[in-house]
C-alpha cells in the first residue's frame, strides 16, 4: 500500500518505519526541514532501540521516503496518517491546532478517495472536526478513521510489530476495511483487530492510559502508607500482583510517572469529562498524587540532612529520562526534584546514558553532567537513583563508597535491597520500605 505519515516525531517515525518494513511504500512528512534533511542523511531525531536500523534499511530500499510537502504525500498515498503533536494547553486540554492545520492542508491536497487516519492521541470528537475541516477544502470523497497508538517508549518497535490489539474507529465500512488490510500482516499471530466507531476509539486510548496511571498512583499511595505503618511494599505488591484480577504490571512503587503520554492524556481526559459535565473524580486525584510523588524524595532528603541544610551539598544523580530505554525528558520526575534541590542551593552532578542532550533544555546550567556513572559520585554527599537503567542494577558498591563523601543513597526506583545496602555501609532510603 502507499502510505503517508504526517509528523515525523516519536509516533510518526516509528509507524512509518514499521509500515515500510512490511513492504508498504511510505512517505514521512514533517514541516521541520532540518529534521527531514537529517532523516535523509540517516540522522535519527529521537532515541528508540532498533529505530535507527529500521529507518536506514527501509530508506536504502526506497520503501521509506521523507518530504516537507503535505501535497506530495497526500497525492501519492491511499492512506494518510496524522501523527503530529497534541501537547497540553494551559487549561489542561489537548492542543489540536497542529492536527487541524494539517487537516486543512490535506483537504487542499486531496486528488481522489483517501482515508485520513488520526494516529495522534486526540480527544472525543476530533475525527468529526477533522472531517468538517477537510470537507470545507475538497469536493473529493474521503473518510476519517481513528487509530490510536499503544506504544511503550523503549519498546515501540516490538509493540508496533506485534500489537496486542489494533483498534480501528471507523464510521465507514470501506475505510475500516482498508486500514484493517494495512494492519493484517501485523496480527498473523491471531491478536485482534477491534473495529468500533470513531468516538469509542478516541476514548479507548485515553481510558487505557488513565487506568494505567491510576494503577501507578495507587501503588505509590499504598507504598507511602507502608512506610508509615512499617510494612514492606515489595511484599504487599507481590500479594496484590498474584491476584489475576489485578495483575503484576504497573504496581511498582517509585517517584511517579512521566513521559509524553500519561501526564498529557490524564489531563486531557479530565478536561474532556468536565467539558461534557461528567467529571472524572478518581482521575483528577491520580494526577494530584503523581505530582506529589515526584518530589517525595526531596522530603526524605530534607528530613535526613535537616531543613535548610541542603545548601552546599553535592548530589550525584543516576538517571534523568522519565524511564529507561529512551531519551525522553517530558514530564520526567527528575525535573521537579532536581530543580527543587537547585533552589535550595545544592550542587548536582548527573549521568544518564542517553538523555544528556534532551535534559539540557530543562536544566540549562543548573546541573553538571558527568562522563559516566562513577564520575558523578566523586565527592558526593548522596546518590539519587532516578531512572532504572540496567547499568545501574549491579554497580560496584565498594567503589561507590570510596568515591562518595557521604554514604547515603536515595533510591527512587527500589533497585537495591535494604539489607544489602546496610551490609555495604550505606544509609538507604527507598519508596515503600523502612530506611536502613
Amino acid at each position: 500500500m502507499k502510505v503517508c505519515v504526517i509528523g515525523s516525531g516519536y509516533v510518526g517515525l516509528v509507524a512509518g518505519a514499521c509500515f515500510a518494513e512490511y513492504g508498504n511504500h511510505v512517505i514521512c512528512v514533517d514541516k521541520d526541514s532540518k529534521k527531514i534533511e537529517d532523516l535523509k542523511k540517516g540522522i535519527i531525531p529521537i532515541y528508540e532501540p532498533g529505530l535507527s536500523e529500521l529507518v536506514l534499511n527501509n530508506h536504502k530500499e526506497n520503501r521509506l521516503g521523507f518530504s516537507t510537502s503535505i501535497q506530495e504525500g497526500v497525492e501519492g498515498s491511499e492512506i494518510i496518517f496524522i501523527a503530529v503533536g497534541t501537547p497540553t494547553s494551559e487549561d489542561g486540554s489537548a492542543d489540536l491546532s497542529a492536527v487541524f492545520a494539517v487537516a486543512e492542508q490535506i483537504g487542499k491536497s486531496i486528488n481522489g478517495y483517501k482515508v485520513i487516519v488520526d494516529k495522534s492521541t486526540v480527544p472525543v470528537g476530533t475525527a468529526a472536526k477533522v472531517k468538517e475541516i477537510i470537507s470545507k477544502n475538497t469536493k473529493h470523497e474521503f473518510d476519517v478513521v481513528s487509530n490510536p497508538e499503544f506504544l511503550k517508549e523503549g519498546a515501540a518497535i516490538d509493540d508496533f510489530m506485534k500489537p496486542e490489539r489494533v483498534v480501528i474507529g471507523a464510521d465507514s465500512e470501506r475505510a475500516g476495511e482498508l486500514v484493517a488490510q494495512l494492519y493484517a500482516p501485523f496480527v498473523l499471530n491471531g491478536n485482534p483487530i477491534i473495529k468500533m466507531g470513531t468516538v469509542s476509539a478516541e476514548l479507548t486510548k485515553y481510558a487505557c492510559n488513565a487506568f494505567l496511571a491510576t494503577k501507578i498512583s495507587f501503588a505509590n499511595e499504598i507504598a507511602n502508607l507502608c512506610e508509615t505503618v512499617g510494612a514492606d511494599y515489595e511484599d504487599v505488591r507481590k500479594g496484590m500482583g498474584t491476584d489475576s484480577r489485578i495483575g503484576r504490571q504497573f504496581l511498582y512503587a517509585g517517584i511517579g510517572y512521566g513521559g509524553s503520554c500519561f501526564p498529557k492524556d490524564v489531563r486531557a481526559l479530565i478536561r474532556t469529562s468536565e467539558n461534557f459535565s461528567s467529571p472524572l473524580r478518581i482521575i483528577r486525584e491520580v494526577e494530584r498524587v503523581n505530582e506529589d510523588q515526584k518530589v517525595r524524595l526531596f522530603t526524605k532528603i530534607e528530613n535526613f540532612f535537616g531543613k535548610g541544610q541542603i545548601k552546599g551539598k553535592t548530589f550525584a544523580v543516576w538517571g534523568l529520562a522519565f524511564k529507561p530505554g529512551t531519551d525522553d525528558m517530558r514530564e520526567a520526575p527528575s525535573i521537579p526534584l532536581l530543580l527543587k534541590l537547585y533552589e535550595e542551593g545544592a550542587k548536582i552532578k548527573a549521568f544518564d546514558p542517553v538523555a544528556k542532550e534532551t535534559s539540557e533544555y530543562y536544566f540549562k546550567d543548573k546541573i553538571e553532567y558527568a562522563k559516566d556513572a562513577y564520575d558523578a559520585l566523586e565527592g558526593a554527599d548522596a546518590l539519587l537513583l532516578l531512572t532504572e537503567w540496567r547499568e545501574f542494577r549491579e554497580p560496584d558498591f565498594s567503589r561507590i563508597k570510596k568515591l562518595m563523601k557521604g554514604h547515603v543513597i536515595f533510591d527512587g526506583r527500589n533497585q537495591y535491597r535494604p539489607d544489602h545496602m546496610k551490609k555495604e555501609g550505606f544509609k538507604y532510603f527507598s519508596i515503600g520500605k523502612q530506611a536502613v
